[in-house]
């Protein structure tokens, strides 16, 4: 079980932050981990110079606060002068690693860290680093609320939308930090040590920045770098890629499988949550009172359960929290029942494999909304996951003729749509009692809206005023 005292042998808390002052750090992209990252390097006496490609106009009020702490901006151009004579640059996560300035930056031998790194450092709390390709989020959220149960401190952040760095200060050493590791904040840690590692699932993805299937799960894979015998690491085992990354951690490989009961690990068994770690099988949880939808949030619920019971949490304690448990906004997430259709807001959906296994939850015929920016991903598996499900396909944004070429109209009827307000409103039309209404964009936002949650917002409130 994972010793909570157990104090890395990197410098962190304290002793980290002191390192820090005075140096002169450089923070490229001003987004809420830039932020929060520039915010607590002043904080800890570095002076600190933040940039961003974007205009300070464009920027928000968070970042125009900035220079009041002794911050200077340079906004609206590339990263350049902001990075002259600087002996630290933190990057964030939109903000590819292979610019030529970045480059050259690491050629003179400066380092380039993420948000993650830097806040992970500024504190001494043991973590629990959850990453994939979906599922993340949810399984997240679900791990701190399965902890919560326990009397430490417990924080969750990272990649889910509260940066680490906004809460290195405050959040007390003996506490238990559970962070969503995205695959572009992880390729930018270096000491980064999750006491507990999770790896979900691994499907194409983000394939527009890493390049590769194989870049992508490298980047994935940094989350074992730094562990430990004395650490774990959590694996589907009902998943390929992700099983073949055991050989590449040190830590304890505990396995989770919804298909079939395992020597070593958390499954199901008779229509319950079981654990085998120490010889016996233990009953955590009926399936059935999971409220998600979905075989693949068995799956999270899984995942969770083994970081859960790895830190010592009691099943009766699991068994409680997997029962009040929710679920997070834009996740699948139910928005109303107008007159017999239900409709679905899943605009986390950002990949392929994600609207699949959103479609795979309903049983109902489908009315589906997909389309956005397409990251470079094949769209070919949407058409046999579709066949039988959907009714009708509207779709959206710059990669809509792709997905409408990767359905063909044998598969479903598609329907190209201007807008998200169009595409709820031909939905509207469409869909009859009985039927689902799903956002599930199998696409990133960036092409029409800020990011998935604005657009997942944008469609609540689209929802909400029909009539």
């Amino acid at each position: 079980m994972l010793e909570l005292d157990e104090v890395d042998v990197v410098t962190r808390g304290r002793a980290y932050l002191d390192s820090l002052a005075r140096r002169r750090v450089a923070v490229v992209g001003l987004a809420r981990s830039g932020v929060a990252a520039a915010r607590l390097l002043r904080a800890a006496g570095a002076t600190v110079v933040g940039t961003d490609v974007k205009p300070l106009d464009a920027l928000g009020q968070d970042v125009a606060q900035l220079p009041g702490l002794g911050i200077r901006l340079l906004t609206g151009d590339g990263p350049g002068r902001a990075l002259e004579g600087a002996q630290l640059i933190v990057v964030s996560p939109g903000v590819p690693l292979d610019t030529t300035e970045l480059a050259a930056a690491r050629a003179r031998r400066v380092p380039v860290i993420a948000e993650l790194e830097l806040g992970w450092r500024a504190m001494e709390a043991a973590t629990i680093a959850i990453t994939g390709t979906n599922g993340k989020t949810t399984t997240t959220v679900l791990t701190g609320a399965l902890l919560a149960e326990q009397p430490r401190p417990v924080l969750v952040a990272g990649n889910i939308g509260t940066p680490l760095a906004a809460h290195a200060l405050t959040f007390p050493a003996d506490g238990l930090v559970v962070c969503e590791a995205s695959s572009f904040q992880l390729e930018a840690t270096d000491a980064f040590h999750p006491r507990v590692a999770a790896v979900l699932n691994l499907a194409p993805d983000h394939l527009d920045r890493h390049g590769t299937f194989a870049a992508y799960v490298e980047a994935k894979a940094r989350v074992f770098a730094n562990q430990t015998a004395a650490d774990c690491a959590v694996l589907n085992a009902d998943d390929e890629a992700t099983r073949a990354l055991a050989p590449r951690t040190r830590a304890r490989v505990v396995w989770f499988s919804r298909r079939r009961a395992l020597d070593h690990g958390v499954f199901v068994r008779d229509g319950w949550i079981a654990a085998r770690l120490n010889g016996a099988v233990e009953e955590i949880c009926p399936v059935a009172e999971i409220f998600l939808r979905g075989a693949h949030n068995v799956e999270n619920a899984l995942a969770a359960t083994a970081c859960a019971l790895w830190t010592g949490l009691a099943p009766a304690a699991i068994r409680r929290a997997v029962g009040r448990f929710r679920g997070v906004a834009h996740r699948i997430e139910f928005v109303r029942d107008l007159r017999g259709v239900h409709w679905y807001n899943d605009s986390k959906g950002t990949n392929v494999a994600s609207t699949l296994k959103a479609l795979e939850s309903f049983t109902e015929r489908i009315v589906l909304i997909a389309g956005g920016k397409g990251k470079g991903q094949d769209f070919a598996p949407l058409a046999a996951a579709a066949r039988g499900r959907v009714g009708y396909a509207l779709l959206i944004g710059e990669d809509a003729p792709k997905i409408a070429a990767a359905l063909g109209a044998e598969t479903v009827p598609v329907t190209r749509c201007p807008s998200l307000a169009a595409a709820v409103e031909t939905a509207r039309a469409l869909a009859g009692p009985g039927d689902v209404v799903l956002l599930s964009p199998a696409c990133a936002s960036f092409d029409q809206f800020d990011n998935f949650e604005h657009r997942g917002d944008v469609f609540k409130r689209l929802v909400e005023r029909l009539e």
